[in-house]
């Protein structure tokens, strides 16, 4: 288990996990990066607002990021499906 000093918001964070420590670091800076940049376009004042907006943020990425995905995911099934019963029909001739 890796135990990673990370610094969000001017606060450090002992973090302990079994993923790379520049991994954990990297993910540590763009959750910093979010606050910083919900502070800079708002005057919440408070950090708990500050990182409740962030993790907001970062939420709304992360499903905008799954809907793409499922789309995407649909559309290449619906053309491995295509494709599957042209070579079908092409076999079979």
């Amino acid at each position: 288990m890796n135990s990673v000093k990370v610094e969000i918001y001017g606060s450090e964070y002992r973090i302990r996990g079994d993923a790379d420590p520049d991994y954990i670091q990297e993910i540590a800076h763009y959750v910093d990066s979010k606050m910083d940049e919900v502070d800079r376009e708002t005057s919440l004042g408070s950090p708990l607002k500050v990182a409740i907006l962030a993790a907001l943020n970062i939420a709304g990425e992360l499903f905008r990021e799954r809907d793409d995905r499922n789309k995407l995911l649909a559309i290449v099934q619906e053309r491995t499906e295509e494709l599957s019963q042209t070579l079908d029909g092409e076999l079979d001739d």
